[in-house]
């Protein structure tokens, strides 16, 4: 008898020593489950994500407008003297051609003589050709004129190597500055100086909105801080 309930108190002990382990690796268990549950969360809530815009991004989609830009920052070109044309007259091979624009702003073409360019569009020399074929000459004429050397641009001031240069088409601010080797170190890269045919200097943002045409003068200035 007392050897059977020595017998029967070892199995309760080890019942309940097997009882309290399992509570604690079920414990374990749970608290290793929760911990990598929350770094789950956090690496989907603070983590980078993909489609979202980067904090400069975001910096510069809600920084303001830049400078409102002058009316004629973005014109239609207009020709002057300097400019070399080529004409196109269909179906009139005689008439056509390769023309520069004088010094008097006028282009002498075959036929009609000479007819003023400086200072129109090219849609609307090409109107103003179109005109005078019509006078006399050509019943429905059709024109096509597109520029084939533009005149020098020319740039000073602040600039690494100031000069005249060649005008390539829809050039910039910013592109007339990188083809004068860029800023000086002195430069106020902020704005630029624009003298425009027989007219004033005007101030411009220096910004790649800003168009050049040929022959404008351009002036970099310097900055006082």
């Amino acid at each position: 008898m007392n050897h059977s309930a020595a017998e029967t108190g070892s199995n309760r002990f080890e019942d309940f020593c097997g009882r309290r382990i399992l509570i604690f690796l079920r414990r374990k268990a749970a608290a290793v489950f929760v911990m990598f549950a929350v770094v789950a969360v956090a690496a989907c809530t603070d983590g980078p994500r993909t489609n979202a815009p980067t904090p400069v991004v975001q910096q510069a989609m809600s920084e303001p407008a830049d400078t409102p830009l002058p009316p004629d920052a973005d014109i239609d070109y207009e020709l002057g003297s300097g400019d070399r044309l080529r004409v196109i007259v269909f179906g009139e091979p005689d008439l056509s051609g390769e023309f520069d624009v004088g010094g008097s702003g006028v282009v002498a073409l075959p036929l009609i003589g000479q007819v003023r360019a400086n200072g129109l569009t090219l849609s609307a020399f090409e109107d103003a050709v179109e005109a005078k074929l019509r006078d006399g000459y050509l019943t429905s004429p059709r024109v096509s004129v597109e520029v084939m050397n533009y005149r020098p641009f020319y740039i000073y001031g602040e600039v690494s190597s100031p000069g005249q240069y060649p005008y390539t088409s829809s050039m910039t601010v910013l592109n007339a500055v990188a083809v004068a080797g860029g800023y000086t170190y002195r430069a106020n890269q902020g704005k630029v100086y624009i003298t425009r045919g027989e007219g004033n200097e005007v101030e411009y943002p220096a910004s790649q909105a800003v168009r050049v045409l040929p022959g404008d003068v351009l002036r970099v200035p310097e900055r006082f801080f």
